[in-house]
């Protein structure tokens, strides 16, 4: 069967994204109606299919269209692969900052700690919530690497691809543990922007825009010549997300903007208010900043000091100067059309956006 799609309409690629997503969770039910499995299957069908931008799959079928690959079933479901990988990302990371909201409803722990409570079990909901949810993310990650080698492509396009997850799942959990680790150490700038690299750039535009060339058959040289898209453009994103997390609606984005205060995230944004602060101010953001039970008006007070300190503009200047190097790297690489201009109206998308 022959798919027409709109060659730059990522609302039509979405569609077959989680077209793709959804056959492929249906064909992963509990093994059995009795086996007790029926409540992570649940849950997990939800979590994938009810929200997301699904940037990472785009960012990876245009890598693809962009060196040759035909439109097809087999590079949707390789790059729907990576939204299963998403998922695991994001649920450890809710389990970390203990975010109690994401994409508008309660996050897959909380789903669980709820359940636990409401049946009145044994033991601790939280624990129960945290571990269920663990569970639940490793399945993902496994998920993700059997749709992926099950997507239909031939095994040499899959295992220049896969050296390439290989690398983008070892830098995740890398860039996982330095943000753990630069909450316990001298939050400074630097240590910040490593964490936004390793953590969200690299798995959210540069691998799998990689992935996607690789397995397109592009030149080496030139899959590592998009790292100068890519690295810019996902630290542009990340650095708009920390903006969103501490001044956006929540109403818009969907997740509250007072986790990232009450867990005391290190992120560019408060690294640079601290920095620009006196001793005064440094104080009062010390005592309101990993506050858990920081309320609406402390959160006020620490984004009047963010915004006073001169932050929020530079962290807007910042998000510029890398989206405009990524676009004029993009220039410069040998892309087809239309790939070329879907890459383009995705950078622009990934950091002009409220949510």
């Amino acid at each position: 069967m022959t798919v027409t799609v709109v060659p730059t309409d990522p609302a039509l690629l979405r569609d077959r994204f989680d077209a793709a997503l959804a056959a492929f969770l249906s064909e992963r039910g509990p093994g059995g109606p009795d086996d007790g499995t029926g409540p992570v299957h649940a849950v997990l069908h939800q979590f994938v299919l009810a929200g997301g931008k699904r940037l990472r799959p785009l960012f990876c079928y245009w890598g693809w269209r962009g060196f040759g690959g035909p439109d097809g079933t087999p590079i949707v479901t390789a790059a729907a692969a990576l939204e299963l990988f998403h998922a695991f990302a994001l649920i450890h990371d809710d389990i970390l900052d203990r975010s109690d909201r994401r994409r508008g409803r309660p996050t897959v722990h909380r789903v669980f700690a709820d359940r636990h409570a409401r049946a009145g079990w044994r033991g601790d909901p939280e624990a129960y919530g945290r571990q269920a949810a663990l569970l639940c993310g490793d399945l993902c990650a496994t998920w993700s690497a059997q749709m992926f080698h099950g997507c239909g492509l031939d095994p040499e396009r899959l295992r220049r691809g896969h050296a390439l997850l290989a690398r983008m799942r070892a830098e995740v959990i890398a860039g996982e543990y330095l943000d753990v680790a630069a909450a316990a150490g001298d939050g400074s700038v630097e240590s910040a922007l490593a964490v936004v690299r390793l953590k969200t750039a690299r798995y959210t535009v540069t691998r799998p825009v990689q992935v996607g060339a690789a397995l397109a058959g592009a030149d080496p040289d030139v899959v590592a010549a998009l790292a100068g898209f890519g690295d810019p453009l996902g630290d542009a994103f990340q650095l708009r997300d920390d903006l969103l997390g501490v001044f956006g609606d929540p109403a818009v984005t969907g997740k509250s903007n007072l986790d990232d205060l009450r867990e005391g995230k290190p992120t560019v944004l408060l690294a640079l208010a601290r920095k620009a602060a006196g001793p005064a101010v440094a104080a009062r953001l010390r005592a309101l900043v990993g506050d858990p039970a920081l309320d609406p008006a402390g959160a006020a007070e620490v984004r009047g000091i963010v915004a006073a300190s001169g932050a929020r503009a530079a962290v807007e200047r910042m998000i510029r100067s890398r989206a405009d190097a990524a676009l004029a790297a993009l220039d410069g690489l040998p892309l087809a059309e239309p790939a070329r201009a879907a890459l383009a109206d995705l950078a622009t998308r990934a950091v002009d956006r409220r949510r």
